[in-house]
């Protein structure tokens, strides 16, 4: 069944695309595969915009509630789980459909897989503590003498990636944009590609700061509260670092007020998105769909099941 193809449905965050893969199962033989670094983790549900039981009832999504938050998700591990689904989706007839906004995760499907070391504890924890003394900053300035072309892609307050293109040099010698562009296995499967897009960003943004207040409405600080009073949890562990839980859980230490935490929680949530729709531009081959459109799901349907045949 290695004719039939794979769906990728990407957009930024708050771009709906959750709500159009589940219409697409609908007229569609089809499984969702979540492309989500922060779905991931259990009870991490309502800052992750993970689907309800009743909407995951409707339409089940994979590679979702896989891990607690203290444990970590290589991409390696995501492409490989993702492929055994897709096989088993071919396998069954059905069009595997490979939605969410980890554009990492879409890129190192799609080109394959690079030989990027795995994480070593010891070398994050010396660049953190180097962090702490001369601030990120400076080590996007060191990664600027060493991989100026990763340091060109990634801001210099951007902690998360300088951490890891610092980490992949100390461990390997080699420049992590060097090792980006060595791929292995190609995904062997036809791909269409959709990317969402709402038009203006300003109604992307409205969108965001829409659904965060939403979020809080819905407890999303007591579910911070509840990862944070576990005491086994911090804020360097990748589950932490998703947006919004970082700002809650820092102003749940104390350092920021409530209301500054919401704010800066809006604000790298644009942020995340300004990145994602970077990538996407960079990308080939798009369909790019209007979410909003009522037709939307209907466009989409009958473009796959043209390539179905």
């Amino acid at each position: 069944m290695r004719h039939l193809p794979v769906v990728f449905v990407m957009g930024p965050t708050a771009s709906g695309k959750t709500s159009l893969a589940m219409e697409l199962v609908q007229r569609l033989d089809a499984d969702i595969i979540s492309v989500d670094s922060a779905m991931i983790y259990r009870t991490m549900d309502i800052g992750t915009a993970k689907p309800t039981a009743d909407e995951l009832a409707r339409a089940p999504h994979a590679l979702i509630d896989l891990l607690d938050p203290s444990q970590s998700w290589s991409v390696g591990e995501f492409c490989a789980s993702a492929q055994s689904l897709i096989e088993r989706s071919h396998r069954q007839g059905r069009v595997p459909l490979l939605t969410g906004g980890t554009m990492m995760y879409f890129r190192a499907f799609e080109s394959g897989l690079n030989a990027l070391p795995q994480a070593d504890a010891d070398t994050r924890a010396q660049i953190n503590q180097q962090a702490d003394t001369v601030g990120w900053p400076a080590l996007h300035a060191e990664l600027e003498r060493l991989d100026p072309e990763a340091a060109a892609r990634i801001h210099p307050n951007d902690a998360q990636r300088i951490q890891r293109a610092l980490e992949v040099f100390r461990v390997s010698g080699r420049p992590i944009s060097a090792i980006h562009n060595e791929t292995t296995h190609p995904l062997p499967y036809p791909v269409l590609k959709f990317a969402l897009s709402v038009g203006e960003r300003s109604t992307l943004h409205e969108r965001i700061h829409q659904r965060f207040d939403q979020m809080i409405e819905l407890g999303f600080v007591d579910e911070v509260a509840s990862l944070h009073a576990r005491g086994d949890l911090h804020a360097d562990l990748p589950s932490i670092r998703c947006v919004g839980y970082r700002q809650l859980w820092a102003y749940l230490e104390g350092d920021i007020g409530l209301a500054d935490a919401i704010t800066r929680g809006k604000t790298a949530t644009r942020q995340l998105a300004k990145r994602q729709l970077t990538w996407l531009r960079s990308s080939r081959d798009l369909t790019t769909v209007d979410p909003l459109s009522p037709s939307a799901a209907q466009t989409v349907a009958e473009v796959i099941q043209a390539a179905v045949g």
